[in-house]
């Protein structure tokens, strides 16, 4: 990995809560220990037993085979194995997240940029890029939760869909680009990210119909 980092004690010592999941078939995230490895766990347990638990389940394989797919690359936390079903353990990343890094140099986001085009040439986009999903491990950016990351079959690259998820994630990262460094887009990655006239319709469709909602709720 990109830091080298202690290995745990004690498989059992109590889990540090990172975050707890508030949101619809959002998971609670810990730290602890697995197999005497420093982990994060995503725990979807609270809905064994519910009509959500399929769902959740479906999470936790889409996310364990992304993972699997990504096995020995830097810019990607290692699978450490799913836990009954319903969590996902994944190799805890040192350093900080992109959102809270106070200096981050143009360099970071070279590495970053040329990691999201190695994994868009696999198929696969995040979908969830911002900077909370990027951590910055000895100066090597590794984006993590891989929750909404979607494998387009091998049939479907060109695929507008397809086009269009790509072209989002690329937005996402010249969007923090700018935002930590102060770099603007080029004229020509500005061409690259804008939205075609058809996503652009849609969106107007959507507010025009969640406006629409919210005056008949």
């Amino acid at each position: 990995m990109n830091t080298t980092i202690a290995p745990c004690v004690d498989d059992t010592a109590p889990a540090e809560l990172l975050k707890r999941g508030e949101r619809l078939l959002e998971p609670d995230v810990y730290r602890t220990c697995l197999n005497g490895q420093p982990a994060v766990i995503k725990d979807y347990t609270r809905y064994r037993g519910t009509p959500l638990s399929p769902l959740a389940r479906l999470l936790v394989r889409r996310e364990a085979r992304i993972l699997q797919l990504l096995s020995g690359w830097k810019h990607a936390p290692a699978l450490l194995g799913t836990l009954g079903g319903l969590a996902l353990g994944m190799e805890f990343i040192p350093g900080q997240t992109l959102s809270s890094a106070t200096s981050v140099g143009v360099e970071v986001f070279e590495q970053l940029q040329y990691a999201l085009g190695r994994l868009h040439a696999a198929g696969i986009t995040h979908n969830d890029l911002h900077g909370t999903n990027v951590m910055v491990s000895g100066g090597v950016p590794v984006l993590v939760d891989f929750t909404s990351a979607w494998r387009s079959p091998r049939w479907l690259p060109l695929h507008p869909v397809s086009r269009q998820l790509r072209r989002s994630d690329m937005k996402n990262l010249l969007k923090m680009r700018q935002r930590k460094t102060g770099l603007e887009p080029t004229p020509a990655q500005a061409a690259l990210v804008a939205d075609p006239r058809w996503v652009a319709g849609l969106r107007v469709g959507w507010k025009r119909f969640y406006r629409w909602f919210k005056g008949h709720a």
